[in-house]
């Protein structure tokens, strides 16, 4: 099977798109988010642990979890026990579980919203409900900005200070949502207008179309001849919490998640012109009107019109039956959606220079993934069978290196039974006349003075590349140990490498110019991490990457099967990074990518 092929069909199932069983690290969260809420209400300290322990001793199974609870053996595993062998068993099977959405319904929202504050939590949740009946994050800000909070027994100034910080950036981004998450509730939509007898045509539209890694709402765009029946339609989806606005050719709702959800209906003579318009960006469409007043034309979301005068009246409509006809009216070359941002897309087009992007389905596979030897779910035999069968030709084991305790790091002495273990593997497959293999690796720590792993140990391996995981405050420190892990003639690759979590964390400082320029000297290449939390590098720096000649790696950063979904997102970032297949190493077959990965060394 193409790999495209099955990796498009995971990519938009995702983790909550399609219906299946629950993989065991998502039990461990539920299990972990448990113990936190009977923390919280006052809860016997042994209950609240039981739940953490189980947590752990889930993610620690070696045997596969369907298995034990097929052949009823979950309970007598050691950390587990009966009762809790029976919630784990109803989450797995069903993907809910009564108990937890119960325990969540008796807690106050504003306290598990308190929950998500850093530097806020459990006890210190409970402590500042008990003692000040603070119970909203808006109470919560209050008195932080009284210096209330600072009297309290393991609170002050500086815990306040935190937390006002936390309040801020959640209050900043409440509205902004991963663009994961809008594509988990868009494509089940879009499936169901492919499938109505009255869409015509239909498309998503917005930054979620110009796959922005960061969206407020989702577009939606139908053209019919009865926009009645489509709207009546759209608002009865399952998964919508309320309607906010219904007219006749218009509606707004609430979906899960709280994303909001616009529905326009047009014309199919409207359609392209509403879906270029709404598509966007701002920035894009403004020059998009004004080539078209140079033209003696109007543009707008009803049509390109043959007047010097705002206009709707069709006979004045020039004839586009796509998005394609209309840049070539304006004597412009296609521009795909994801490089409609104003940002060069408008010299390139009219010198018939917009670069033929890469598609995810040109992935041969990723080069930074994990498997349960450090904090992956799955055996290396798990990921090689599950990688094969989506038609992939290679998948590279990168597992923490010793530093990462908490990720279960590989020292010297694991990481080459690991080796020889992948080794076995592929023996296996090969045996089997498969072609598929597995490549050695680590994702080694970049240290203050050193890399994690000595250089020995790295030469062995198949892959190498390293991250900055406990970066400092000082840009000029936080480049320098970059650059030193550049240099190393065994490092193929930088991973993630301004540590940023979407909508969570920032970026570290850094000098992305130096550390770009160091890059381009040594041939060291850049990852571009695809999930959808990272998408690090930024899109907004590829291009400057590119122009130095470094190469782009588009890695899942798995940590379970389900993720090699990521490559259609990571791809989606890149396509908005004006890179081509040429530009990105994992296109490359085994073989190509092999000698790829002896040229750092060679250079030596």
């Amino acid at each position: 099977m193409p790999p495209g092929q099955a990796q498009f069909r995971l990519a938009k199932r995702g983790p909550r798109w399609f219906n299946r069983r629950m993989q065991k690290d998502e039990i461990a969260d539920i299990l972990k988010e448990i113990g936190v809420f009977l923390e919280l209400k006052g809860e016997n300290p042994f209950k609240t642990r039981a739940y953490q322990n189980g947590a752990r001793t889930l993610e620690g199974l070696t045997e596969p979890l369907e298995v034990l609870i097929e052949e009823e053996r979950l309970g007598k595993v050691k950390g587990i026990g009966s009762a809790l062998a029976d919630k784990i068993t109803e989450l797995a099977n069903t993907g809910k579980l009564a108990y937890y959405d119960d325990l969540k319904a008796s807690i106050p929202e504003g306290l598990i919203a308190m929950l998500n504050i850093p530097g806020l939590g459990p006890k210190k949740v409970k402590a500042v409900n008990e003692k000040l009946g603070i119970d909203t994050v808006e109470a919560l800000e209050e008195s932080c900005k009284e210096n209330r909070l600072a009297e309290l027994p393991g609170f002050g100034k500086k815990t306040e200070t935190k937390i006002l910080e936390g309040i801020e950036f959640r209050r900043n981004y409440a509205s902004h949502h991963h663009i994961s998450a809008a594509l988990a509730l868009a494509e089940p939509i879009l499936d169901q207008f492919r499938s109505h007898p009255d869409v015509i045509r239909c498309s998503t539209a917005g930054s979620l179309r110009r796959h922005r890694e960061i969206i407020r709402d989702i577009d939606f765009l139908v053209s019919s001849k009865n926009p009645e029946s489509i709207i009546e339609f759209f608002t009865n989806q399952p998964g919508i919490i309320s309607i906010s606005a219904k007219g006749d050719t218009k509606a707004s709702v609430i979906l899960e998640g709280g994303i909001q959800g616009d529905l326009r209906v047009v014309s199919d003579a409207e359609y392209p012109f509403a879906q270029a318009y709404f598509t966007g960006s701002k920035e894009h469409n403004i020059t998009m009107r004004q080539r078209a007043i140079a033209r003696g034309l109007r543009l707008n979301e009803y049509g390109l019109f043959k007047s010097t005068e705002e206009t709707r009246d069709p006979k004045l409509r020039v004839k586009c039956n796509t998005e394609e006809d209309i840049f070539a009216a304006l004597d412009l070359a296609y521009i795909p959606p994801e490089l409609r941002e104003d940002k060069g897309e408008f010299e390139a087009g009219e010198d018939n220079a917009i670069p033929r992007l890469i598609e995810w389905t040109n992935l041969k596979g990723s080069l930074h993934n994990h498997s349960n030897w450090s904090d992956g779910a799955e055996t290396l035999e798990e990921i090689a069978t599950y990688m094969s069968e989506l038609g992939c030709e290679y998948w590279a084991i990168t597992d923490h290196s010793r530093s990462s305790f908490q990720a279960n790091g590989l020292d010297e002495k694991r990481l080459r039974k690991q080796i020889a273990e992948v080794a076995a593997v592929n023996k296996k497959l090969a045996d089997e006349g498969d072609s598929f293999r597995l490549l050695t690796g680590t994702e080694v720590d970049i240290l203050k003075e050193r890399l994690d792993f000595d250089d020995e140990l790295l030469g062995e391996l198949d892959v190498v590349f390293a991250s900055l995981h406990v970066a400092g405050s000082n840009e000029a420190d936080n480049t320098k140990r970059l650059i030193a892990a550049i240099e190393n003639p065994n490092v193929h690759m930088l991973g993630h490498l301004t540590g940023r979590l979407l909508l969570r964390r920032d970026a570290y400082p850094m000098n992305h110019d130096a550390v770009i320029d160091a890059c381009a000297e040594t041939g060291t290449w850049l990852e571009l991490n695809a999930n959808p939390y990272r998408f690090d590098l930024d899109w907004r720096l590829w291009q400057q990457a590119k122009a130095k000649g470094i190469k782009c790696v588009i890695n899942t950063d798995a940590h379970r099967n389900e993720h090699a979904g990521f490559l259609r997102l990571g791809t989606g970032i890149a396509r908005k990074g004006w890179l081509t297949a040429k530009d990105v190493i994992n296109p490359l077959p085994l073989a190509k990518l092999r000698k790829e990965l002896t040229k750092k060394r060679s250079r030596s």
